[in-house]
């Protein structure tokens, strides 16, 4: 007796040699993309503007940046932006985020949470209050606004998927790193809680190391970090079209992967102590 979800269509297509690899199947779908003004996100922001995605791009505060952004996607790839600021742990910001969906009428495909804070403070200066704003930007902020969004793509027939921003520093441990990495890790393992939550929405991380944008920038161009090349630990700094690559993989529709966390840093989190 042949299972009722066996494909015989497509499998008769296979022994042709006949596979199905579509393009562009984000084109004319809404994506949210969470601090997508900030070091990381505009790379993100682009390649899915590139699509033809019908884009809602937050960000906390600087205006003037998020505008930039706005006028450079417009020139570059004639997408108009929606943008929506504010806090993601605030009410307030994830209605607008919801209207900006609503107003631009096309189903919600996928939400990048890029959103999030370098926490630097000296483990000599860490205090509740430095621990709690760590925990309510990197984790509580992005985890809500999962929930929020997630349980529309959830309804929706189509589905959808989430990705959460992490840091290699999340599945390695690095010195001096307590208030920013730990709750980047609790989001990487928010992402797993969540992929098992949901039915049709797929949950995963990306999580960034060394790159030419966004926390790591000023290390990268100081030279804080050339001892990874020198040693061999790595051949180059990341960029940050290797980020947004990565992204984009995990928002693909049909993809069939969900609670898994892509480390993008070269090696370096497992190469770091060569030398």
């Amino acid at each position: 007796m042949t299972s009722p979800h066996w494909d015989e269509i497509r499998t008769e297509e296979y022994r042709r040699f006949r596979f199905n690899f579509p393009e562009k199947t984000l084109a004319g779908k809404t994506v949210v993309v969470a601090g997508g003004t900030g070091g990381l996100g505009p790379a993100t922001v682009s390649l899915l503007a590139r699509e033809g995605a019908q884009l809602v791009v937050g960000y906390r505060a600087n205006r003037a940046r998020a505008e930039e952004l706005q006028t450079a996607i417009e020139e570059n790839f004639n997408r108009k932006i929606l943008l929506v600021p504010g806090d993601l742990a605030r009410l307030e910001t994830k209605r607008n985020y919801a209207a900006a969906i609503e107003e631009l009428r096309t189903p919600l495909a996928g939400v990048v949470i890029f959103a999030g804070d370098p926490a630097r403070v000296t483990f000599e200066k860490l205090d509740r209050d430095a621990l709690l704003a760590s925990l309510e930007a990197n984790y509580v902020g992005p985890v809500l606004l999962a929930r929020e969004l997630g349980e529309v793509m959830e309804r929706s027939p189509q589905g959808g998927s989430i990705v959460f921003l992490g840091t290699m520093q999340a599945l390695s441990v690095f010195p001096s790193s307590l208030n920013y990495a730990a709750p980047k890790a609790a989001l990487v393992h928010a992402a797993k809680i969540l992929a098992q939550q949901w039915s049709h929405v797929r949950v995963n991380a990306v999580a960034p190391g060394a790159t030419h944008a966004g926390m790591a920038a000023a290390s990268i161009q100081s030279g804080k970090y050339d001892t990874h090349i020198d040693s061999g630990a790595i051949e180059r700094f990341g960029y940050p079209e290797d980020v947004a690559r990565a992204v984009r993989f995990f928002l693909e529709p049909d993809n069939y992967i969900t609670g898994q966390v892509i480390v993008v840093d070269g090696g370096l989190s497992l190469r770091r102590l060569r030398g």
